[in-house]
């Protein structure tokens, strides 16, 4: 099986981590401490007692105030997650630091006992035979919080989130609980949620799968071609990850996981990809090419709109107290920064570049028609893009309102602690003013007694939209752990049958009296009157499981047949089982539906919402599946939990 990372390794990362579970844990216990105050506060009648827990209450709540605080700084932390060579040689190639996550965190689990337990109660088997494929599942749980920040880390998530499908199949009945509960830490407030839902546990490591790409994104080297790529495709993933989790779960406990976090996660992650976008084109573009230097300020106004979207997103009330105020910071220093960028390109496109010969002219004038949000006051395009002096006179314009723009982003940096202390991203504000001012200076006139209008605004424009890449969760093949217990289409947790039973059966003249169907395992078909098997008290529709002591409930057709054909005089025993409620059921061609691929409907989500109500006693805080699911009949056989059907990825 998989391992996480080595939990005592002593990286930055590790010891951040280390740090958030340590901040957890204290939030965890004076949030108990607060709760048992409030109750003795409430409870008690003597007002000597009543100040004293009045005092210890403000210590607790000033405690929790400042481990919030402490938590807060922790995820504003941006610098330990970005590529070791922010700076190369040149200040135009700093990468800007990117939004990272940290991980959700997680208590231990001990599910010996309950999953014993339930096999010995529900299955009619040996708990403790099963030992070491619950080892398994735990050891595997207990590698996946520690996941490294590669292609192996992911894996390891996605392995973990595909057993807890087969998990939910065989040991959460709709109407029953397992008895145990999942604790998770909120990623940024740090307060514990548990539940007893399955379902809580599934979004929680989507959750880490999301932020895991954000820490892969962070972590690239974006002054290089192939560092970009994989950065985009990283913070592509992660919004696809929030994404999912944001359409296919709800009533989340913790705040992370909530509708509105969960849409702002997914905005910001499409605002890195968008910016990185931009970065490619700053690698790829031409240096003196007029059109390229269009297409990089349309691009930049492109990454402010994005960044405008998330800090209004950021602004909203549900989200505003919740989300770092270094992250809020962050994404208005950038919207500003990239629309003082946007009018920066513009005037290098207008000064830098010769006026255009009569064969460029028509395609620079086409460009030019779309590049502005409303016309320039002037003389027409066609005179302005021939006229050196009116596009020295635009270009100055397009630097004003840029030099304005590299000081708001530059004002509103400094308004954060936290940010003040980054130097990388001080550095690169400070080299896009200098950059302008030092061009304004150049291309302005003694002479100059026009006022410098005010430029129009840049339409924004990409040539690479960013795309929301859903997981893909059948990239990581698994078998089922507990593949032993039998075929998931009958020996499942929403199934019952009755005990099983052995059966002595003499073959007579006509054989054995009844008709076989399918496999895995074969099913009864049908019994003849009065044969051996009727006699015998065998009844259509009971499944066979062993026959002559041997475990048939993986078994194909012909095997069985062939264990009945190979018995002497002395007869065969076989047992059987009958599933509660289908006691004369239709005959089914079993084999023909097992080996079809064609989606199989799974439960409804009424049926999903009916379980997940009975593992919680209040609905407003439960986490239930959200989406009707279809899922391939073979996908459980082949050990890929989930296959796409139509437009939605399955979901159990």
């Amino acid at each position: 099986s998989q391992q996480g990372c080595d939990p005592f390794a002593q990286t930055q990362r590790s010891k951040l981590q280390h740090r958030r579970a340590r901040i957890n844990q204290q939030i965890n216990k004076e949030m108990r401490m607060r709760a048992g105050a409030e109750n003795l506060f409430r409870a008690t009648s003597n007002h000597k007692v009543k100040e004293t827990v009045a005092l210890e209450l403000s210590y607790v709540n000033s405690n929790l105030q400042l481990l919030k605080e402490e938590l807060e700084e922790l995820n504003s932390s941006m610098d330990v997650y970005q590529n070791d060579r922010f700076l190369s040689s040149s200040s135009e190639s700093i990468s800007v630091p990117m939004i990272p996550l940290g991980l959700k965190e997680t208590k231990e689990l001990d599910l010996l006992v309950p999953l014993k337990d339930f096999i010995s109660e529900h299955y009619g088997e040996e708990g403790v035979l099963f030992e070491k494929e619950i080892k398994e599942f735990m050891e595997l749980r207990q590698a996946m919080r520690t996941p490294s920040r590669n292609e192996a880390g992911l894996e390891l998530l996605m392995e973990y989130y595909n057993q807890l499908h087969f998990l939910d199949s065989r040991f959460f009945p709709p109407t029953k609980t397992l008895g145990v509960f999942f604790h998770w830490y909120d990623s940024l407030t740090g307060v514990p949620s548990h539940q007893r839902a399955l379902a809580f546990e599934k979004g929680s490591v989507l959750f880490n799968l999301g932020a895991l790409h954000t820490q892969i994104g962070a972590r690239q080297d974006r002054a290089s071609l192939p560092g970009l790529n994989q950065a985009i495709d990283a913070f592509q993933k992660a919004a696809g990850a929030f994404n999912y989790l944001k359409e296919n779960f709800s009533n989340a406990p913790s705040l992370d996981m909530s509708a509105a976090s969960l849409t702002m996660l997914v905005r910001l992650m499409v605002a890195q990809v968008q910016e990185c976008v931009f970065e490619k084109m700053t690698l790829l573009r031409a240096q003196n090419d007029f059109l390229a230097r269009l297409q990089l300020a349309q691009e930049a106004a492109r990454v402010e709109d994005v960044y405008s979207l998330v800090h209004q997103t950021m602004s909203q009330p549900h989200v505003k107290d919740y989300v770092p105020f270094s992250w809020t910071t962050m994404v208005h220093v950038k919207s500003e920064h990239f629309k003082a960028l946007s009018h920066y390109f513009a005037a290098i496109a207008l000064c830098d570049c010769p006026a255009p010969l009569d064969a460029e002219l028509l395609e620079q004038e086409k460009a030019f028609l779309q590049f502005h949000v409303t016309m320039p006051e002037g003389p027409s395009l066609r005179v302005l893009l021939q006229d050196p002096e009116e596009r020295r006179k635009l270009g100055k314009a397009h630097l004003k309102k840029a030099i304005m723009k590299h000081e708001e982003a530059m004002r509103i940096h400094g308004l954060c602690k936290i940010l003040r202390k980054m130097d990388i991203l001080q550095e690169v504000l400070s080299f896009a003013h200098k950059r302008s001012l030092s061009k304004y200076s150049e291309i302005d006139h003694e002479e100059d007694f026009f006022e410098t209008g005010e430029a129009p605004d840049i339409h924004p424009k990409t040539h690479q939209k960013p795309e929301i890449k859903s997981p893909n969760f059948s990239q990581v093949k698994v078998t089922d752990l507990f593949h032993r217990l039998g075929p998931l289409s009958v020996f499942s947790a929403k199934n019952k049958w009755y005990p099983a039973r052995r059966v002595h059966l003499m073959r007579g003249e006509n054989g054995f009296g009844f008709t076989l169907r399918g496999d895995s395992p074969v099913l009864i078909a049908g019994v003849i009157p009065g044969g051996c098997a009727a006699e015998a008290g065998l009844k259509e529709g009971d499944y066979i499981i062993s026959v002559n002591g041997k475990d048939c409930k993986w078994s194909k057709h012909a095997e069985v047949v062939q264990l009945l054909k190979s018995t002497g005089k002395e007869g065969v025993d076989i047992g059987v089982i009958t599933l509660q409620g289908s006691e004369c059921p239709k005959a089914v061609d079993k084999k023909a539906a097992v080996m079809s691929s064609g989606p199989g409907m799974l439960k409804s989500n009424k049926e999903n919402s009916r379980k997940s109500l009975m593992n919680s006693k209040s609905a407003s805080t439960l986490l239930v599946w959200s989406k009707k699911s279809k899922r391939s009949k073979k996908s459980t056989y082949s050990g890929v939990p989930f296959t796409a059907v139509g437009d939605n990825e399955a979901m159990y």
